[in-house]
């Protein structure tokens, strides 16, 4: 048999790693189908100048039935997550249902996806923000198509400003937030599960982590998320024959930006030099909202989901608490699926992907509202509670708890003890000492990232026996124990082997460890809860240093224990360099903390 590819056959295998969360974050299913349509859909390509290239945009425009110059509408902004197009499941079908509800939609193919030009820039905001403001003008009417379309049906606050609002997940989610920080006149924002740190994305590194300040030093690289993403931005030329010279890429890429192209050279090589690793880092945050934020004035709705390795909830959280110090009205909701959650069906209540329940889900309706308040200035509207987060364990039609802000109060406080087990007084914890070491291949599994994303099945995740240690807590009792938000933990560990080379012109030389959260039931059976773990780079190993995982919403039951783990590798990431046995010693006086966000009930 030939091992030749056809190019059909190509698509549609891209297509499905492309089609799953990875890149169709949202779709909103339009009103059911009439007799007349309720809007009409015009073709355009939209010549624009993005980054130090000129490019060709490919976009649909959608016009609501009656709307008109003398009637005019707000508009609605929407592009594809990574891999995307203006075509696929969720890019055309949001334009479709907004168009529908009356609002003038646009959808449009990425810059470097589709037919859109020039190559893949991580939604920078000098190339993609700048290019979606030049879409802007085209709905503000100050500027026609490439084939002469003006567009006068757009309501406006001003002769060049159309009031206009942006949705869209993942790669279409960080575009909004790029777009708005060049651009004021975007009026409201709707990003799901997007990135506010692509550094801390790709190569997380939660030790002695401070989102408003982000570290200097990667963490464990996150191959398996970032071969797929390259893999899909590389093989489009092959998905899309035919494309521009505008799209060819830099420094040996295909069709992404040189930076973008020696970022995923330098992960690879598994080497951070001080230099390259200080122009890697530059460049990630350049293309990030950590960056750019200052100048996002939008009102935003940020929603993020639970079961999301590859942009965790602390993505979204570090994001929140940004706009709202700065005064940008900002609101979170955690839904319960995510990049994880593969091509599966959401749980019952959820916003559909497939079936699009706007007005049916609790997400839609607060989706819905932002719109009304800010895009129809309806300012009665009640857009919803500050934060909001999903409950897995409530039944639908309550599965949403609602808070007036974040982080929720509550917290509670268990100690390492020398034996292995948790307790909640530090009186509690008995003196000793005990170690782990890694293994020159991962011991540790987490999830196979690919495998999540397309909902496939994966091994159970697994510690092994002697590469980690694990800590647990004393039967919950007295009702269940709720967790919403991000645990921490304090840590000391003696690793000579490490000690001796972290002071290296290589910051790969650091010890790495990953630190993680396990509900074990009466049974003894275990839960790695959403496969979420905390990588993290030790800074110094003779000195203490905090560990933030990953924000999780999740009840322990009654029977059920909490255990905390480290371990010295998981086959998710990249881990250490040489073997570096670690101990880490307890006595009542001095040990390790774990801090959790038990928002009610207790744990231990």
């Amino acid at each position: 048999m030939s091992r030749a590819v056809s190019r059909p056959a190509l698509r549609r295998s891209l297509a499905l790693l492309a089609g799953a969360a990875l890149t169709a974050p949202l779709a909103l299913t339009a009103a059911p189908a009439t007799a007349a349509a309720p809007y009409s859909v015009t073709a355009l390509k939209v010549t624009v100048r993005a980054g130090d290239r000129s490019c060709t945009v490919d976009a649909d425009l959608y016009r609501p039935a009656g709307v008109s110059a003398a009637h005019p509408a707000p508009a609605v902004l929407t592009t594809n997550g990574f891999g995307g197009s203006k075509a696929d499941g969720s890019t055309d079908v949001t334009a479709k249902s907004f168009a529908a509800r009356g609002y003038v939609a646009m959808a449009y193919s990425g810059l470097g996806f589709g037919k859109t030009g020039c190559p893949i820039s991580l939604d920078d905001p000098t190339a993609d923000g700048k290019a979606a403001s030049q879409l802007l003008d085209l709905l503000a009417g100050v500027r026609a198509a490439d084939d002469g379309t003006r567009i006068d049906y757009v309501t406006k606050d001003g002769a060049r400003d159309p009031r206009v609002g942006m949705i869209g997940g993942s790669y279409g989610g960080a575009i909004q937030m790029a777009t708005a920080a060049v651009d004021h006149r975007v009026d409201a924002l709707v990003p799901l599960i997007t990135w506010h740190d692509l550094a801390y994305s790709l190569a997380p590194n939660n030790a002695d982590r401070d989102s408003a300040a982000p570290g200097p030093v990667p963490g464990a690289y996150k191959y398996q998320w970032t071969n797929g993403f390259f893999l899909i931005g590389e093989a489009q030329g092959l998905a899309h024959p035919g494309l521009d010279r505008s799209r060819t890429g830099g420094a040996g890429c295909l069709h992404f930006v040189a930076s973008a192209c020696q970022t995923k050279r330098l992960l690879d090589s598994g080497r951070y030099p001080a230099q390259d690793t200080a122009t890697m880092l530059r460049y990630a945050r350049s293309v990030s909202p950590v960056s750019y934020l200052k100048s996002v004035t939008a009102p935003t709705l940020l929603v993020q989901g639970q079961a999301d390795s590859l942009f965790n909830l602390n993505e979204a959280a570090a994001t929140y608490r940004t706009l709202s110090a700065q005064g940008t009205e900002t609101k979170m909701i955690w839904q319960a699926w995510g990049h994880s959650g593969g091509m599966k069906k959401p749980v019952a209540g959820e916003l559909d992907l497939k079936q699009g329940n706007l007005e049916t889900s609790y997400v839609g309706r607060r989706i819905l509202a932002w719109f009304d308040r800010y895009l129809h200035r309806r300012t009665d509207t009640d857009t919803g509670p500050a934060f909001a987060y999903h409950q897995d364990w409530a039944p639908e039609g309550s599965s949403y708890a609602t808070a007036s802000g974040y982080p929720t109060s509550g917290s509670q406080r268990l100690y390492l003890s020398g034996d292995g087990k948790l307790v909640d007084n530090q009186t509690k914890v008995a003196r000793g000492s005990r170690h782990y070491r890694n293994l020159p291949v991962a011991s540790s599994h987490s999830e196979s990232s690919l495998a999540g994303l397309l909902g496939m099945p994966d091994t159970a995740p697994f510690d092994g026996a002697g590469t980690h240690l694990a800590w647990t807590s004393e039967p919950v009792t007295g009702g269940p124990a709720d967790l919403v938000g991000t645990p921490k933990v304090t840590l000391k560990v003696s690793s000579p082997a490490a000690e001796r080379t972290q002071n290296s012109s290589d910051a790969a030389d650091k010890l790495v460890l990953f630190a993680k959260l396990y509900d074990v039931a009466p049974d003894g059976r275990k839960t790695l809860v959403h496969r979420l773990v905390a990588p993290a780079r030790v800074p110094d190993v003779t000195r203490s240093f905090t560990v933030e995982l990953p924000g999780i919403v999740h009840r322990y039951q009654p029977g059920h224990r909490l255990r905390f783990v480290v371990a010295a590798s998981d086959s998710a990431y990249t881990g250490n360099r040489g073997i570096k046995p670690v101990t880490i010693t307890s006595a009542p006086g001095d040990t390790g903390v774990l801090e959790l966000p038990v928002l009610r009930g207790h744990v231990g």
